[in-house]
């Protein structure tokens, strides 16, 4: 897409860990209503957020993008160690970033989360009483269900290489990894029909998807579930859902949306992938804003 609302680097802490973050401003004078971008499993800023940096900044809704702590232009090690726990802290940590600039209104900062990006959402809003709003996309919220996706013969060909960085996690050395999606009956945590080639999709033109999460990691990607924090978002909340789900049942993600007090969902005939691309996403993008423009209080 043509970018035409520049963003600023504004890189800020969480837990003395340099996170790479985005700014993207409407226009006119502040203090702008905002929204934190929450990326997926693996996934960087340049993979497909300057779509919902410019429709929202364009709506009047200012963005902060940012990479998670281990992965893309942020520091720390090891490299690609993906944990829901410290990822929900970079969330936390960039809502605090934002409230603390002059351009936002503190009083007006949403969340929206995508694919695993929703579970660190859900849990996050369900801890603060500082979100005004919040949005799942195609949300993969309940690691068990994702874990039935993958299949047992899947998990099985971890196994050893999660043992291997077990022992050397315990011993200090390198740690092992796997990729993070492949072909199907492939060596990778997801291999279901249509996932790769939905990864590589949101790959730009002379991008990179760094495809390898540490091994030992995998386990806890397949058994978190954020089910339970649902009942204790008390912010509005919109639960967008693809209805052709290919990574989990698409019900966890109707359930999240019952259980919020606030909650709606919304459906879309979509596996995992298809929503962020044409021509769905213009019609996705559309409710999204409406919501959020609701709850934001986005004045014209």
């Amino acid at each position: 897409m043509t970018v035409t609302i520049p963003a600023e680097r504004v890189d800020f802490e969480s837990r003395s860990t340099r996170c790479a973050a985005w700014l993207t401003l409407p226009a006119g004078p502040g203090p702008h209503p905002a929204v934190v971008l929450v990326h997926g499993l693996g996934a960087t800023h340049d993979m497909m957020l300057a779509q919902y940096e410019q429709h929202f900044a364009a709506a009047g809704i200012a963005t902060l993008a940012f990479d998670y702590r281990n992965t893309g232009a942020s520091d720390g090690q090891p490299r690609q160690h993906i944990s829901t726990s410290e990822q929900c802290h970079d969330v936390a940590s960039a809502i605090v970033h934002l409230a603390r600039r002059p351009e936002i209104d503190a009083a007006r900062i949403g969340l929206w989360g995508t694919s695993l990006g929703g579970m660190n959402v859900l849990r996050v809003a369900a801890e603060r009483d500082d979100v005004a709003a919040a949005v799942l996309q195609c949300p993969i919220v309940h690691g068990p269900s994702a874990a039935r996706r993958l299949g047992l013969r899947a998990s099985l060909r971890l196994a050893s290489a999660i043992a291997d960085d077990l022992l050397r996690r315990a011993t200090r050395r390198d740690r092992r990894y796997v990729p993070i999606v492949g072909p199907p009956g492939g060596f990778a945590m997801v291999t279901v029909e249509g996932a790769e080639a939905g990864w590589n999709s949101t790959v730009p033109p002379g991008g990179r998807f760094d495809n390898r999460i540490v091994a030992a990691d995998a386990v806890a990607m397949v058994t978190t579930s954020a089910l339970r924090h649902a009942r204790d978002v008390t912010a509005p909340l919109l639960v967008c859902v693809c209805d052709r789900e290919n990574l989990m049942d698409p019900g966890y993600a109707v359930l999240v949306a019952r259980r919020a007090p606030r909650g709606v969902a919304r459906h879309y005939d979509s596996d995992h992938f298809d929503i962020y691309h044409p021509p769905l996403v213009s019609g996705v993008l559309a409710d999204q804003t409406a919501f959020l423009q609701e709850h934001l209080d986005v004045r014209a």
